[in-house]
């Protein structure tokens, strides 16, 4: 099995076609670390991890990424933090129980899918996707046809390996202003479909795509890597205490001895008490915050 998660971009060179492959194994079992989700909710984060990377991969763009679902099931939320250098994080909120066979609808009841795009420069978007698919793959397949109307395929494995969980993926997209031949993509989304679970979490990506296409001609490109990267930090923790009005912040101290900030996504604990608090006033009166 790649000791490292990866992305790679593929062209078929007599095809109007490109494709990704995605390995996200060692993110997925990182953002699991610290939870203990439901068995259907961590095949979700899963399978939403495995899209976000794919769907960071077709946009041109320097910047951060969120794809999140919410509902008001027992599944309140599950999100996918992300930017154009393929660092990856996520978190679920789950209120109630879930049955591990639990479907998409049953998890989430009354759902949606919000997709946020925001470039370093320029405007922010954000699309908001119905949830009519029975999967999310079919999902964000509608989403494609809707926002960008370029034919989209997208394949989303999870399980285990090894006894640990895995998740991986392919997406097959028409390339935008160039008409392609629908038979060719969908003699080439046939070709894909019959990629076995195993075959994508173990194999190196140059042998998954000559069992699926060595008839064909194929440009592999080099991989991209993915990584587990959460933004937390002390000084983040610390702004964010700036902005709660003073009684407030005192009030907390007074309860507990000290106020500390737990990180949902990586679990991490900052801890201020009286004396951090104090230092962090006094710096506040120049506009920094100096932590010691």
């Amino acid at each position: 099995m790649s000791n490292h998660d990866q992305l790679h971009r593929y062209l078929f060179e007599n095809y109007a076609v490109r494709g990704e492959l995605v390995t996200v194994s060692e993110t997925f079992q990182q953002i699991l670390t610290n939870h203990d989700y439901p068995v259907a909710v961590q095949t979700l984060l899963g399978e939403l991890l495995v899209a976000t990377s794919l769907l960071t991969a077709t946009l041109k763009f320097d910047g951060d990424i969120t794809v999140q679902i919410q509902g008001d099931g027992p599944l309140k939320l599950a999100v996918i933090n992300g930017n154009n250098r393929q660092e990856m994080r996520g978190v679920a909120r789950v209120e109630g129980y879930i049955a591990a066979e639990s479907t998409l609808h049953q998890m989430l009841s009354n759902g949606i899918m919000v997709i946020t795009i925001s470039p370093t420069e320029g405007e922010r978007y954000q699309g908001v996707v119905s949830l009519e698919g029975e999967t999310l793959a079919e999902c964000l397949e509608g989403y494609f046809r809707q926002s960008e109307q370029l034919p989209t395929r997208l394949f989303i494995r999870t399980g285990e390996s090894e006894g640990k969980p895995v998740a991986s993926g392919m997406l097959l997209q028409v390339l935008p202003a160039q008409e392609g031949n629908a038979d060719d993509f969908d003699h080439l989304v046939q070709l894909t479909a019959t990629i076995k679970n195993q075959e994508l979490f173990t194999l190196p990506a140059n042998e998954v795509l000559y069992r699926l296409y060595h008839q064909e001609e194929v440009t592999l490109y080099e991989p991209q890597e993915v990584t587990f990267r959460c933004t937390c930090s002390r000084q983040r923790c610390a702004d964010a205490l700036m902005t709660l009005p003073t009684a407030e912040v005192a009030d907390m101290l007074e309860q507990d001895g000290n106020i500390d900030m737990h990180c949902d996504y990586c679990g991490n604990h900052y801890v201020f008490d009286s004396v951090d608090i104090a230092t962090l006033y006094a710096g506040n009166t120049d506009g920094s915050a100096q932590l010691h």
